[in-house]
């Protein structure tokens, strides 16, 4: 009950917080999905490079996010934008991997009708490549989106903006009667928020493939 009574207390802070989460992840992603996309459709056909850029965005994903952000502080100071480049670098795996993946999965047969008809690359990559790839490049988005929100959490401790001010909160203050309530409120937010940004990814899905791709 005191829970309750604590969520209905607080709701406007609780919202402000969720939105500041919402709103960090979803810049980063943007960030992250651009650049990986591109870094991706570059090294989709060049195996060395495609070996480099898997190696190398795989490589940061075993930085502990804590050290990330000790890394990114001395560069970049405290706040919101080491927060969202830590996202983006944490981001950049599951999508260049995806992307490449999809690429590489395009029926050859496709490409070379498209060829036939006299399509150029740019033509061939935006008309037929990337369309037939889109589910599997959208599965990737949809696991960094959910692996961001997570980790933003973190963010907290180089003061960056979102939900993990709360988490911290709570244990700055263990023993105190509002410790659950905080730490427990800005771990329920932060599963809320990664399974909104879930269906909503499923949702993208079904509306932006056709029916034969499904």
């Amino acid at each position: 009950m005191d829970f309750l009574n604590y969520l209905q207390r607080d709701s406007d802070r609780l919202l402000e917080l969720s939105l500041q989460h919402l709103s960090v992840v979803l810049v980063a992603l943007a960030a992250g999905t651009a650049i990986a996309v591109v870094l991706g459709i570059v090294v989709a056909r060049r195996p060395r490079l495609r070996s480099v850029a898997i190696g190398s965005t795989g490589l940061v994903l075993t930085v502990p996010s804590f050290a990330m952000y000790a890394l990114l502080v001395p560069l970049l100071g405290l706040g919101r934008t080491s927060v969202i480049v830590a996202l983006v670098l944490y981001s950049l795996l599951p999508i260049v991997r995806n992307t490449v993946t999809g690429l590489l999965g395009v029926d050859p047969a496709v490409v070379e009708s498209a060829k036939g008809v006299g399509m150029g690359p740019m033509r061939r990559l935006l008309r037929i490549e990337l369309p037939l790839a889109w589910p599997v490049v959208l599965a990737g988005i949809r696991v960094s989106a959910v692996l961001l929100v997570g980790i933003a959490a973190l963010g907290a401790i180089v003061r960056g903006p979102g939900l993990g001010e709360l988490l911290f909160a709570g244990l700055r203050t263990i023993g105190s009667p509002n410790a659950v309530n905080l730490a427990l409120a800005g771990t329920l937010l932060v599963v809320v928020i990664a399974v909104v940004l879930d269906v909503c990814f499923l949702a993208l899905r079904r509306v932006t493939t056709s029916k034969g791709l499904r």
